[in-house]
């Protein structure tokens, strides 16, 4: 594996395993500044959102770096209020008029709101006809949710992006998706920090020469998952890439599943008030 290495997804596109989240960048120069930063080091995927508010400068950024736009792999979301068919429709035509893009690489239902996902991911189907996006989605969807979706859709989602970091490890989830080839990306892969100091992740850090970050994220893609860690500051966009150079043992990766307790650091999607 490389920082450049890739997925091949159910439909046979390519996606990358390490890209950049951009959640909660609201500043327009130090949102511009990371992805260009990112893109200069060697990331290849930008996830943004709707609800992030930066889908401009995310456009803006990939337009003024010298990587050709089909290099980059760009991923955006329907937020709640927005969704059903044709609401669904209208946020995503809103998205790409901000990217300024003729296409978007994955398109996600960004939480399973109740009466309107199914429908939502219906939509998100639709533009996956009209060649408008090149991989259909959902995120933070339970196996139940998906279930519901397999009734209606013709085409499965190709990525389920949900909550995952050695205290959540999903595996039941995961599991589910693999069998349906559904692609797992980790969102807060390193559980907004929160599992960075504990003594088991410390010691391996030392174990290996690694920060506790570049143990976690390891971790992830040896499980085969895409990971998408945030970052505003430029040595820790450089420093997340920097964990091409090692492998964990399978014990080590025995030890760091044992971490999981089904803790969350974000909402649970059977418990979410859609309030954000």
């Amino acid at each position: 594996m490389h920082l450049q290495s890739t997925k091949r997804l159910e439909n046979g596109v390519e996606m990358p395993l390490f890209g950049l989240g951009v959640y909660k960048m609201t500043d327009r120069d130090e949102t511009i500044s990371a992805i260009t930063k990112a893109l200069q080091v060697g990331y290849r995927a930008i996830d943004t959102a709707s609800l992030y508010f930066n889908e401009i400068e995310v456009g803006e950024a990939i337009r003024h770096s010298n990587v050709p736009r089909e290099e980059i792999f760009v991923t955006t979301k329907v937020w709640n209020t927005d969704q059903g068919y044709d609401n669904t429709l209208r946020a995503f035509e809103a998205s790409l008029k901000k990217l300024a893009m003729e296409y978007v690489d994955l398109y996600l239902t960004h939480w399973p709101v109740a009466d309107k996902f199914v429908d939502t991911y219906r939509a998100i189907e639709r533009l996956y006809d009209e060649k408008l996006i090149r991989v259909p989605g959902v995120s933070n969807h339970h196996s139940h949710h998906l279930e519901q979706i397999f009734t209606k859709a013709n085409t499965a989602p190709a990525v389920n992006q949900v909550e995952m970091h050695p205290y959540l490890s999903q595996q039941d989830l995961r599991a589910f998706c693999a069998e349906h080839n559904i692609a797992v990306t980790a969102w807060s892969p390193l559980g907004r920090g929160g599992v960075l100091t504990d003594d088991t992740i410390q010691a391996l850090a030392v174990k290996h020469g690694k920060t506790p970050a570049q143990i976690v994220l390891r971790w992830h893609l040896q499980h085969g998952i895409i990971v998408i860690p945030k970052s505003v500051k430029s040595h820790r966009i450089e420093e997340n890439a920097q964990i091409f150079d090692f492998e964990l043992s399978a014990q080590d990766m025995l030890t760091l599943d044992a971490l999981n307790q089904n803790k969350r650091f974000g909402k649970d999607p059977d418990n979410f008030t859609f309030d954000i």
